[in-house]
């Protein structure tokens, strides 16, 4: 996989990257390392973890330090720090620092704000911890996490090198924002896979993602549904890096065939943007 630059931040990223999230079902260290290291196998550099992803910052290090040299290292700040308050300075200096620990690390390349509000962001403290840790070294890139108007803050902040928002068949809202010299991770590509579901999802997200689709009523491009979603994301405009969050290597290894296929055709994406149109998919919100 022929890596991306990453805006002008100076990173190269593949176009999938790996999502450390889902990690807390699994309590076999042994399986856990190998499917860190089978992600690196696999050519992918890049891998995007967050404070609020349970272990996961501690097992990219036990599992990962040695290769350090071999990916680029995601995560995200802004809370959980224990006797700090939330969104604060303090709380981003030492976020960095434990997270610098956990990961085994010198330095995280792309740190995020982690869907941090507006009105934080507004008054810049948050901000301009990150920038601070990047002049002492710590980090490479002040990052945003986040959709709708967060995202639009981020992006007009020249102090923010990178964002991450969510894109797929039926949550379109920050296609609008893009693209941008900034570099782009896009995430929740496979929307639930709401498309294999036969009933609504309880999960906010996930269940309105569920109803999106429904109302859609896509119709058959001849193609898996995740093969799709997969290459209409990765695809848009701006897009540096697409995240896929799995248990299985052999899902990334479905995805990096899918992305391998390139772009969908004039037709297929005349086809769901005609769809898009019909339920007036614009006025939906980009879900957090």
């Amino acid at each position: 996989m022929t890596p991306n630059a990453f805006g002008q931040t100076g990173l190269a990223v593949t176009p999938l990257g790996f999502g450390a999230m889902h990690f807390e079902g699994l309590d076999d260290e042994a399986e856990i390392g190998r499917l860190l290291n089978g992600v690196l196998d696999l050519g992918i550099n890049l891998i995007d973890t967050a404070r609020g992803y349970g272990r996961s910052e501690e097992r990219i290090g036990r599992h990962l330090s040695a290769r350090r040299q071999e990916f680029v290292l995601s995560t995200k700040f802004g809370y959980g720090i224990e006797g700090v308050p939330d969104w604060t300075y303090d709380c981003i200096v030492q976020g960095v620092e434990r997270a610098l620990r956990l990961l085994r690390t010198d330095w995280i390349d792309i740190g995020h704000l982690h869907s941090c509000p507006l009105a934080v962001l507004q008054r810049g403290e948050v901000t301009q911890a990150l920038a601070d840790c990047v002049r002492a070294g710590k980090l490479r890139v002040v990052a945003y996490s986040g959709e709708n108007a967060e995202l639009a803050h981020a992006l007009a902040d020249e102090r923010f090198g990178s964002v991450q928002c969510s894109l797929s068949l039926v949550d379109r809202a920050n296609a609008a924002q893009l693209p941008t010299p900034k570099g782009v991770l896009l995430k929740r590509a496979l929307a639930g896979l709401a498309w294999a579901r036969p009933q609504r999802p309880d999960d906010f997200c996930e269940g309105q993602y569920w109803d999106r689709w429904q109302a859609m009523q896509l119709p058959d491009l001849g193609l898996p549904w995740p093969e799709v979603a997969l290459r209409f994301a990765a695809f848009q405009p701006g897009a540096s890096s697409l995240l896929l969050g799995t248990q299985r290597l052999a899902n990334l290894r479905s995805a990096q065939a899918a992305l391998a296929c390139g772009p969908l055709a004039a037709e297929q994406l005349q086809a769901l943007q005609q769809r898009w149109q019909a339920v007036g998919g614009s006025d939906w919100p980009g879900l957090v």
